[in-house]
């Protein structure tokens, strides 16, 4: 089977939230072949290449959504009227009802791939035109109805970005996405429109993989980037029709977890379409601390993770001071690096400084020296070596999370049969399913009663991290994965047509015994409805 694998930001490059689940997905299903389709998002990642391919990917096609998209071609006065009626449909669609989304976005995707020329059309004066009456129109909010001249020019600029890939056509050819079986789209958003143009151009079958919901990122990139309110109303509805139209034409859905799901179906998803498929992860580099008998330090806390706002840091330490009231010699080690850019390094630094605040360096006498129950450590140092020995060295594990898609974290805790206290915050309680204890965000008193109650409880912890261990290795990992989306490819494959030029589609044109490697038995005819030579 050939797969056209769509990426946005992430596999096949070194860096990116996908390259990952998507480097096990394409080495674990080798008996496949794959064809990668890959959107960038930035010139570092570009700088960084790509990780090492195994020889089942044979083909991999590029394209920047970070660089000017800007082909030199001009259209005529007949492609500029096509322009403009298409795009009246898509703008109007975008600042009202949303009817006619398809029929702009499609009719724009086909004058690309026969003129070229749209990214230069999107950011005309003619585009600005068309956006400036449909956000006049009766039928627009007030707050796109409030957008001036320097917001259409914003959103333009944003939304010629987000259409980049229908410039692409040499990936819309029948040596390109027109020659796979299916094609499946790592994300929603730009990363799917691809495959919605290979299913509409040529009938190939379409899976979406969202593990976390692009639409719901998007919302809060826009919030954290401060865009004006009337640019940030245009893009979010921009996004929130694409996201419609990708799960009216995805043959499959397949959220992550239930928190990702439920945003689907409000977005209008199919039920019938929806599969959940948990992230794989590798439990065997955990094997050794999930094997092992008892756990580390009795009295340790451990937190894993990106040092960030989200993971609200301040209240686990605020919790934490709480716990040396009733525990005091509990001790608690943060193991992880700060986020990328100024704002995580600030954030680790005010997290430093709390911790030195409300611990001040204790001395067993006047001749010992005194140190902190707070650690602060990277994996990579001498006492963490690896993700296993950080979780290997407490008796707890906690999530103090306020933001969370798919607590990895927690899983990695579970693998390594360590009971758990976490924020109930994204799929944490979907993936814990009672193994562990459970407290409300932001809820320092809760989260200090918690953990006290595992730390002075040896018993408990044991049988709350055993359950744990043994869900995970259920659910969470490569090997649930790569079982699941394999069922899936061959149930897309079993329901749609073989696709044959000049002729009409056949189901079932060749029969599974075809695809048989092994030969067929002496005397075993092939029935004469196979369509193929004897």
């Amino acid at each position: 089977m050939r797969i056209g694998l769509l990426t946005e930001g992430g596999y096949p490059y070194a860096t990116g939230e996908s390259r990952l689940w998507c480097d096990r997905l394409v080495r674990g299903l080798e008996q496949h072949e794959f064809d990668v389709y890959a959107l960038s998002h930035s010139a570092q990642q570009e700088e960084r290449g790509w990780i090492a391919l195994p020889p089942q990917v044979h083909l991999v096609r590029t394209a920047p959504l970070w660089a000017p998209g800007d082909d030199g071609l001009a259209h005529g006065r007949r492609e500029r009227r096509r322009f403009a009626g298409h795009f009246a449909d898509l703008a109007a669609a975008v600042c009202g009802d949303g009817e006619n989304f398809a029929q702009g976005l499609y009719g724009l995707a086909e004058l690309a791939i026969e003129c070229g020329g749209l990214s230069t059309a999107l950011r005309s004066e003619a585009a600005i035109r068309i956006l400036e009456s449909a956000c006049r129109t009766p039928g627009a909010s007030r707050t796109v109805q409030a957008a001036r001249i320097p917001d259409l020019l914003d959103f333009a600029a944003l939304l010629e970005r987000a259409l980049r890939p229908l410039s692409l056509s040499d990936w819309y050819d029948e040596d390109g996405l027109g020659a796979v079986d299916l094609c499946h789209a790592t994300s929603g958003g730009s990363a799917a429109l691809p495959g919605l143009l290979a299913k509409r151009f040529f009938g190939v079958p379409l899976l979406v993989t969202e593990y976390g919901v692009r639409l719901r990122s998007q919302y809060l990139d826009l919030a954290a980037d401060q865009v004006p309110a009337p640019v940030r109303a245009l893009i979010a509805s921009f996004h929130r029709r694409l996201a419609a139209e990708v799960y009216a034409q995805a043959d499959f859905v397949t959220p992550g977890n239930t928190h990702a799901r439920r945003w689907q179906e409000k977005c209008g998803a199919d039920v019938a379409k929806l599969r959940t498929v948990y992230p794989g992860m590798e439990a065997g580099r955990f094997a050794a601390v999930g094997d092992a008998e008892g756990p580390g330090e009795a009295d340790t806390l451990v937190w894993v993770g990106r040092i960030d706002p989200s993971k609200d840091l301040i209240a686990l330490l605020h919790a934490f001071a709480e716990v040396r009231k009733e525990e005091p010699e509990a001790r608690l080690r943060i193991v992880g690096a700060p986020a990328q850019g100024p704002e995580g390094a600030a954030y680790l630094s005010h997290c430093r400084a709390l911790a030195a605040q409300l611990f001040p360096d204790e001395a067993a006498d006047l001749h010992a020296v005194g140190s902190n129950p707070v650690t602060f450590e990277e994996i990579g140092g001498p006492e963490t070596p690896d993700l296993a020995a950080a979780y290997a060295s407490g008796a707890v594990v906690v999530l103090s999370s306020v933001v969370e898609g798919f607590p990895i974290s927690l899983v990695e805790a579970m693998f390594c049969g360590r009971a758990t206290v976490s924020t109930d915050v994204g799929a944490v309680v979907e993936v814990i399913g009672g193994t562990g204890l459970v407290v409300p965000p932001r809820n320092p008193r809760a989260l200090a009663d918690a953990c006290v109650m595992l730390l002075r409880d040896p018993e408990r912890r044991d049988r709350l991290g055993a359950a744990a261990r043994a869900r995970a290795l259920e659910l969470f990992t490569v090997e649930q994965n790569l079982a699941a989306f394999h069922g899936i490819y061959l149930e897309m494959i079993s329901r749609s047509p073989v696709r044959r030029v000049g002729s009409s589609p056949q189901l079932f044109a060749n029969p599974a015994e075809l695809y048989v490697e092994a030969p067929l038995a002496a005397g075993t005819h092939l029935p004469s409805w196979a369509g193929v030579e004897q």
